[in-house]
Formats: C-alpha cells, structure tokens, sequence
C-alpha cells in the first residue's frame, strides 16, 4: 500500500487546525504506522531567534504521540468505530541526537504498540528518523491511556 491509500492525517487524530502537528501517514498496520512531518516556517514551535532555524526536538514528543493517535484512529476506521480522545501519560528515557529539527528536515515518526492492557493503558516504542538519511534522530517509550468514555472517565477523575 502506498501513502497515498492511507485516510488523510486529519481524518485519524482527535486533533484540529494548526495543532495537527504530522503532514501525512505513509505506513500503517495493526501495530505500527509510520507519519512524514516536513519542517517549515509554518510548523508550530517554529523558532527562528537562534543560529539555526527549527523547531526543538523537545517537539519529538508531541510528533510520537500524534503518531500514536494517528493509529489508533487507523484501527478506530478499519472496525467502523469513530477515532477517541487518548491521553499521552509519559515518555520514558526520551533521546535526542539533535538540538532542534531543521527547517527543511523531513522527519519519519515511527510507532511501534507493544504493549496493550484491558483497562486502556498502552505502551509504544517510538522513534524519529531523518527521512533523507534514515538517520536516528530521537526515540523513546511512550505510555497511553485511553479510557472507553473520555467524558465519563473525566467526569470521575475531577
């Protein structure tokens, strides 16, 4: 399959406008997808105050976890369900080799599920490559949570 087969970025996260922070999905299975995001003067957290214009890899996160969201919401539309708010709980040991993502940079956001419990938690290892070079630019684990009724769980929670 190729990228062009995959439903738009939009129509998989629980995200809207300008805060759909990932350009497009080029791979997707039961338990992984693979998201381009291109640097551009018009990427939030864009900064061009430094030596080197960027967006910080402190970023990396919120790519993964979109990432993450981007396949559930793919699993969400292969049963016939409707894509769900999740929560993104923490990231463990998250590394960078870069300082910022360069203007230009294409980066690969991988996203590997590897662990899934029945109360919602989940846990994924994610990566970001350079999409030129397929250099490692930053990885990490992240934990999930999502709850079966996001209104009713933050209802009890506060």
């Amino acid at each position: 399959m190729n990228s062009d087969s995959y439903p738009d970025i939009r129509a998989l996260v629980p995200h809207e406008g300008e805060m759909v922070f990932l350009d497009r999905v080029l791979t997707a299975g039961t338990s992984t997808l693979c998201a381009e995001v291109t640097i551009s003067q018009h990427s939030v957290f864009f900064d061009a105050t430094g030596a080197e214009a960027g967006v910080g890899s402190w970023v990396g996160i919120e790519y993964m976890a979109q990432a993450i969201a981007a396949q559930a919401g793919f699993l969400a539309r292969l049963r016939g369900d409707a894509v769900r708010v999740g929560f993104l709980l923490g990231a463990r040991r998250y590394q960078t080799t870069v300082p910022l993502f360069a203007l230009g940079s294409v980066l690969h956001v991988h996203v590997q599920h590897v662990l899934q419990g029945e109360n919602g938690l989940g846990a994924f290892d994610c990566r970001i490559d350079d999409g030129a070079s397929g250099a490692n630019l930053a990885n990490a684990t992240i934990t999930v949570f999502q709850p079966d009724n996001v209104n009713e769980f933050l209802q009890r929670s506060f």
